[in-house]
């Protein structure tokens, strides 16, 4: 009971520390609002199924195919992590803490962006951005691993220097917003980096089959549902969260539903699920056949070129949130969309209308 005291008092001073950030960033760099909220804005894994991963997946389609996975399994692994660590987050706990006592509360503003709804540690922008990013260099570098040893070293310094930047950026964007502490980014960007190590050295995701897909969707749906159970069965709400949003947010419209930790898991099993039918279809293998098309540059940046205004239509859909059972299911195929219209309808469509012109250029 005295060591739980002690960690509590700590906790309770890490996080006035934290407070104490949050307010600094507001009051020196408040004309910089606009673009820590951009910062944000593209740092959420939305950025990467709709802009990296296509643009990846049709220039060097194995680095498109391990973005999608260091992107799913890492905000999984980032869903099982804050429902064991039941991290505060900084715009309710100021609220609801006893740390000031008799002193005033400090009063830090809120935005558009500050009332996520799961628990805060670690921090998601912060891991699905170093965990993208860093799965992104690593694959860059080693495109280049014969260049000339004095070209390399600079290649690596400047994107070490683009990685690290890009991190900073995001995690004081996060702790700008109040939504999260500065340890709870940190751990993030470190939560991150693991998993994309970890998908460095595995090679299997490469090939597996679409019973493979299926069964790593299914696991990491079942350990999170188990999870939700043993939480729920030991009376602890696994929502306790989503309470302390929607009661301590300045606007109730700020609080969404897929800020919540199932939309997400159903979000990103989607778009595994998605990229496992749609390298399975018979159209992927018949294009990867089709040398005069698949092979060509031409061909692949035609592709990006149409599938990312497509993606972009489809982005601004929103499931009605009227009905959670249907906002659920939405999403799941929403995200499921994504990688088909990537990997089968938009390179069926070109390749279709090219063969039809040279047939017609023959004649």
């Amino acid at each position: 009971m005295l060591l739980y005291s002690r960690s509590a008092a700590i906790m309770e001073v890490l996080y006035g520390y934290g407070i104490s950030s949050t307010l600094y960033l507001q009051k020196h760099f408040g004309h910089a609002q606009s673009w820590f909220t951009f910062v944000s804005t593209i740092a959420d894994l939305r950025t990467t199924f709709l802009f990296f991963f296509p643009i990846w997946f049709h220039l060097q389609s194995a680095v498109g195919v391990k973005l999608v996975w260091v992107a799913v399994v890492g905000d999984w692994l980032n869903l099982v992590l804050k429902w064991l660590m039941f991290g505060e987050r900084p715009y309710w706990w100021v609220r609801e803490t006893v740390y000031y006592g008799n002193l005033t509360v400090p009063q830090i503003k809120q935005f558009p962006m500050t009332c996520e709804t799961g628990p805060g540690s670690p921090s998601g922008h912060a891991m699905g951005a170093a965990g993208v990013y860093y799965a992104m260099v690593t694959s860059l570098l080693l495109n280049f691993k014969e260049c000339d040893p004095l070209k390399r070293w600079c290649l690596q310094a400047l994107l070490w220097a683009v990685f690290w930047s890009v991190q900073v950026c995001v995690s004081l964007s996060r702790v700008f917003i109040a939504a999260h502490f500065p340890h709870q980014v940190i751990a993030g960007v470190f939560s991150g980096i693991a998993v994309a190590k970890a998908f460095n050295r595995v090679s299997w995701i490469y090939s597996a089959s679409l019973k493979g897909y299926m069964h790593s969707i299914l696991c990491l749906v079942f350990v999170a549902l188990g999870l939700y159970a043993v939480l729920d069965a030991a009376s602890i709400d696994p929502y306790w969260s989503l309470m302390k949003a929607q009661k301590w947010c300045i606007q109730s419209e700020w609080v969404h539903l897929d800020t919540t930790p199932f939309a997400g898991l159903l979000r990103n099993t989607g778009a595994l699920f998605g990229l496992g039918l749609s390298l399975h279809l018979p159209t992927h293998g018949d294009l990867q056949k089709n040398k005069n098309c698949g092979n060509s540059a031409f061909y692949r940046l035609t592709c990006t070129a149409a599938t990312l205004p497509l993606l972009s239509l489809l982005d601004s859909f929103r499931p009605p949130t009227s009905t959670h059972a249907l906002f659920y299911t939405l999403s799941f195929c929403k995200s499921a969309t994504v990688p088909l219209t990537t990997i089968s309808f938009v390179p069926y469509c070109i390749s279709t209308l090219a063969n039809a012109y040279r047939r017609m250029k023959a004649h």
